[in-house]
């Protein structure tokens, strides 16, 4: 066993040349390495990692877990995470790591509510070709508790979509402002594709909204931050975002905290940015830290699925920030309840009301 306490919580930057010699060997033994507070190489603060870093097995951290102990790409270099108390007092901090506790705030419906109060959503995409997207966010929606959902589509992707859901209302493009009137939050984006018409539908339906929006998957594109309303929540992954930022998706990856706190700043909304380690921003506030650990969740469909989940608790009254950090950890708890080989799309939604009982 190796031990490794070469840097501190106080490290950042790249390594010198002698200390990152020193690191690469101890990747090179093969040897277990128990890292202590945080491995070295590592940004405590950010989880960025500018050169070489260790590789722990176990991390023994002290006090509190560090931030860059659970955010790309330093929680990849961690492994296991054991607190070791040492007698501080605990203080707020800016940034928050999120307790599956936090689905308690979701609403549960009552004996007076009806499927609108329940909560009203109107998922818009769906495009020819891609009204898979829609029918999962449409989905997941309902099995998020909402009661009542529309899915709306071009009017060419309109007997697709008939025939594959059942329970939800279904419209098009060009006659969608009777359930845009009834929905109390919108999904705006699975499976729209990105003609003109998509994004001037896109436009009208952000300048226009009166009630909290997810924009998320075709949607995200060529967005611009003048038509985005304050309620909105924006749901990229790594190359989305830094197609919005005008960075490299590499970029993204190695500055995870930093890019999802420029999305939010620089659209005046929640940023809720996907993977391992799922972070949501807001502008003013601390981030927003859930850890994910489905690795099944890595397939096609799956952002879908989010989308409507997110849909869903927005339309029972949750603030946005907290209703991404909410539909955050029920996404990551259903793929959890799952064998993680050969899991779908379909099979998270499956699996949302035994998350939500």
């Amino acid at each position: 066993m190796i031990v490794d306490a070469l840097f501190g919580t106080g490290f950042h930057g790249e390594p010198r040349p002698e200390a990152a010699a020193l690191i690469d060997r101890i990747n090179a033994t093969g040897a277990p390495v128990v890292a202590v507070d945080v491995p070295s190489g590592v940004n405590a603060s950010t989880g960025e990692v500018a050169g070489s870093a260790v590789r722990a097995a176990l991390t023994v951290t002290f006090h509190a877990p560090k931030v860059g102990l659970h955010v790309a790409p330093g929680s990849f270099h961690a492994g296991r995470v054991v607190t070791a108390d040492i007698g501080l007092e605990h203080q707020p901090t800016e940034h928050r790591l999120v307790a599956d506790e936090l689905l308690r705030l979701v609403p549960l419906r009552g004996p007076t509510d009806t499927k609108y109060t329940a909560g009203a959503v109107l998922v818009v995409g769906g495009a020819p070709g891609l009204t898979g997207a829609i029918c999962l966010a449409a989905e997941a929606a309902f099995r998020a508790d909402a009661g009542w959902v529309a899915a709306a589509v071009p009017e060419a992707a309109l007997p697709v979509v008939e025939g594959r859901l059942v329970e939800a209302v279904k419209t098009t493009w060009d006659d969608l402002d009777e359930a845009r009137g009834k929905a109390r939050a919108l999904a705006v984006g699975p499976g729209m594709g990105r003609s003109p018409e998509a994004a001037a539908l896109r436009d009208r339906l952000l300048r226009e909204a009166d009630v909290p929006v997810v924009v998320d998957a075709d949607g995200l594109f060529e967005l611009d931050p003048a038509v985005v309303p304050e309620q909105a929540v924006l749901t990229p992954h790594a190359g989305e975002l830094a197609r919005l930022l005008g960075e490299e998706s590499a970029w993204v990856d190695a500055h995870r905290l930093e890019a999802v706190r420029r999305g939010a700043d620089t659209f005046g909304c929640v940023c809720l940015l996907k993977g391992a380690d799922t972070i949501v921003a807001a502008p003013a506030h601390g981030v927003l830290v859930v850890l994910v650990e489905a690795p099944g969740l890595a397939t096609a469909g799956t952002g879908d699925v989010l989308t409507g989940i997110l849909a869903a608790f927005l339309a029972k009254g949750l603030d946005p920030r907290l209703g991404a950090a909410a539909a955050a950890t029920a996404h990551g708890l259903a793929a959890r309840r799952l064998p993680q080989r050969g899991l779908v799309a379909g099979d998270v939604i499956s699996a949302l009301p035994a998350v939500l009982a």
